[in-house]
């Protein structure tokens, strides 16, 4: 296991090049450009040329230099460069709004565990029941209905009926740790109930296989609870192909917190994304999506090792 996971990150080292290949160019290709954006921010004082700017921003080189420049920052320094338009550290906006962005995230995951595993496995055991048949309805309605107009219509209709509205200022949770779940807790509760309508459909497809095989038979036939068949020798099986949709959601969580941080006003790298996107800070856009494409590696790779655990008979050399 030791030499499996050693040569998947050293594997992740030409990917992440690639990758921060592909972000460099296509943040470039976006329609319009910063030079312009800044010329027209100019108002009175001294008029700079379109050329003093890209001298400045060291945007007077070909983009092949500007990428090497860029690279050597982070691997030589851990700098991914600064913003264009603040003249602040790209790793140092990164940072502070990690924390938000993930406990988006993680609220969100457990949200959609605490619903999807248990009403999955209700629905396998309980099979062409009136509750399998409310849990499916209920699955499909959450996985049709897109997260963004959900975040929308909570935002909109409860303000104008009964005039409450989320809370939107920022409460740190070693401040106040109720005010702060109390800030997350539905845009979390949003981003759960879509990924969990997908984990619901799996889980109940993958215990009812389960429940077929022998082995859970012979359970049966020696007198067990349904507790102790369904726990101790269905669900841990049941679980593998679980896990890997759970590994291909995340980049549905990461685009799921980018739109409802905007939505909610929620000071994370989602929201900091779409305002760099608006203002084409290149090394800002750069940095994030860096970032999220490392952190993607990681979960594919924390999957892998997740497997074995479940199966004995996944065996990494």
């Amino acid at each position: 296991m030791r030499a499996y996971i050693i040569r998947r990150l050293l594997l992740m080292v030409p990917t992440i090049v690639l990758a921060s290949l592909i972000i460099f160019l296509i943040i470039r290709l976006i329609p319009g450009d910063i030079i312009d954006l800044m010329l027209a921010e100019q108002v009175g004082g001294q008029k700079l040329e379109r050329a003093d700017i890209e001298r400045a921003l060291g945007m007077d080189v070909p983009w092949h230099v500007q990428y090497g420049r860029w690279v050597s920052g982070i691997i030589t320094r851990g700098d991914m460069g600064v913003s264009l338009w603040k003249s602040t550290p790209v790793s140092e906006m990164v940072l502070q709004r990690v924390p938000v962005t993930f406990e988006l995230g993680f609220l969100a995951l457990v949200v959609a565990l605490l619903i999807s595993f248990p009403v999955g496995i209700y629905s396998a055991i309980r099979q062409d029941t009136w509750g399998d048949y409310v849990t499916r309805s209920i699955a499909i309605i959450f996985i049709s209905v897109p997260a963004f107009w959900t975040g929308t219509m909570v935002m909109i209709f409860p303000a104008l009926w009964w005039g409450w509205s989320p809370q939107v200022l920022l409460v740190s949770f070693t401040e106040d740790p109720l005010g702060n779940l109390q800030m997350f807790i539905v845009p979390a509760a949003i981003l759960g109930m879509l990924l969990s309508g997908v984990n619901m459909r799996m889980m109940r497809t993958m215990m009812l296989e389960v429940l077929r095989q022998d082995y859970i038979r012979t359970a049966w036939a020696k007198g067990l609870r349904e507790r102790a068949v369904v726990v101790r020798h269905a669900l841990k099986n049941a679980l593998i192909p679980v896990i890997t949709i759970i590994g291909l959601q995340m980049p549905v969580m990461i685009g799921g917190t980018v739109i409802l941080e905007q939505i909610f006003v929620l000071p994370g790298m989602g929201l900091l994304l779409l305002e760099s996107i608006t203002k084409r800070d290149y090394t800002v856009v750069s940095g994030i999506m860096l970032f999220f494409a490392t952190g993607m590696l990681l979960i594919n790779l924390l999957v892998d090792i997740t497997y074995a655990y479940l199966d004995p008979r996944v065996a990494y050399r």
